[in-house]
C-alpha cells in the first residue's frame, strides 16, 4: 500500500465506504466528473421538476466550492502553519450542512493536476493543468497514483502564479469541499463558466428552483467609486455572473448575483472598485478572520 494511501484510510478511519469512494474519485476523476457533466446539461430540461429539489440539496450539501477573493487565496499560499477548525460555526463561512471543515495540513506541501471540468468540456490545452492541491493528504495522492493527469508537485510560490496567470484571463478561484474526500477544503481550482461543472450546475439547477447552489459566495461586495471610473467597462466584460451592465454612463451593479471573486476589482486600472465584507452575506474564508475566531 502506498503511503498517501494509508493517509487517506487513516483520514476516513471507520468510515470505509468514504475512503473507497475518495480513492476512486480521484483514481478516476476525469470520467467521474464527464459523467456528472453530461448529466447536468440534462437540468436545463427539468425545470419544471420540483420534486428534484431535496434531491440536489441533499448532493450540494455534500459536494460544492467556495468562491475566493484574491487576498483570501492568497493567505493560503502563504501559509507556514497548519490550520484546522472543525466547528459548526463554519457554516457562516461554508453554508452547507456537511462538509464545512477548515483543514490545511502540511500547507506548503502542493501539487497540481489536470482539472476534469476542463479536460472534459473542451477547454485550450494551456488551460487544463489547474486544480491544485494544499496538502499532503490530497497531494501525495494525485503525485503517487494520477500519472495519467500530469500531476507535477509546486512550491506556493507557483500556485499562487497559477492563480494569478488565470485571473488575469478571468477565471474565479473556488476552494472545492466534498464528504467523500474528508469535508474539508483541500482542493482549490481555477474555474470559468464554460468549462466548470460546478459553475454550470449551479445555473441550471437554479432554473429549477433559486435556492440550488453548489457554489457559496465569497461574502464580499464590491464598492463603486464614480469619481475614478473611466468608463472602459471593463468590469462589465470580465464579470462572469452578469451582475455589472452600463446603460449610457450609468454603471448598474446587480449584488444579487454578484459572487464577490473580486475580478472586476484587480481589472479596473483606475481603482474605481474596491471589495468589502458583506454583512448581508456569508463571511469570507478570510483565514485571519477565520483564526481569531476560533
Amino acid at each position: 500500500m502506498k503511503p498517501s494511501t494509508r493517509i487517506m484510510l487513516k483520514k476516513h478511519g471507520w468510515r470505509v465506504d468514504r475512503f473507497v469512494h475518495n480513492y476512486f474519485y480521484f483514481l478516476f476523476y476525469y470520467p467521474y466528473v464527464r459523467v456528472l457533466g453530461i448529466f447536468v446539461q440534462f437540468l436545463k430540461y427539468l425545470a419544471w421538476c420540483k420534486p428534484l429539489v431535496p434531491v440536489g440539496k441533499m448532493v450540494f450539501n455534500r459536494y460544492h466550492s467556495k468562491v475566493l477573493s484574491y487576498e483570501d487565496a492568497r493567505k493560503i499560499f502563504t501559509l507556514n502553519e497548519d490550520i484546522r477548525i472543525d466547528s459548526d460555526a463554519n457554516k457562516r463561512i461554508i453554508p452547507y450542512k456537511y462538509a464545512t471543515r477548515i483543514i490545511f495540513q502540511e500547507p506548503d506541501f502542493i501539487a497540481v493536476m489536470d482539472c476534469p471540468c476542463k479536460k472534459a468540456t473542451g477547454a485550450p490545452p494551456e488551460d487544463i493543468n489547474s486544480c491544485i492541491a494544499v496538502g499532503r493528504s490530497v497531494a501525495s495522492f494525485w503525485l503517487e497514483h494520477c500519472d495519467k493527469y500530469n500531476p507535477r508537485k509546486i512550491s506556493q510560490a507557483e500556485a499562487l502564479a497559477i492563480i494569478d496567470r488565470f485571473r488575469e484571463k478571468g477565471h474565479i478561484t473556488q476552494a472545492f469541499l466534498k464528504v467523500a474526500t474528508g469535508g474539508s477544503t483541500g482542493v482549490i481550482c481555477n474555474c470559468h463558466p464554460d468549462t466548470c461543472v460546478s459553475l454550470q450546475a449551479t445555473r441550471l439547477a437554479g432554473g429549477i428552483d433559486k435556492s440550488l447552489s453548489m457554489t457559496a459566495e465569497s461574502g464580499y461586495s464590491v464598492e463603486y467609486d464614480a469619481d475614478r471610473c473611466g468608463g472602459c467597462r471593463k468590469c462589465q466584460e470580465i464579470c462572469r455572473f452578469g451582475a455589472v451592465a452600463f446603460a449610457g454612463s450609468h454603471r448598474g451593479y446587480d449584488s444579487s448575483i454578484c459572487l464577490g471573486c473580486g475580478l472586476c476589482v484587480q481589472h479596473c486600472s483606475r481603482g474605481a472598485l474596491s471589495l468589502y465584507a458583506d454583512p448581508a452575506r456569508v463571511l469570507p474564508l478570510d483565514l485571519d478572520e477565520v483564526r481569531k475566531r476560533a
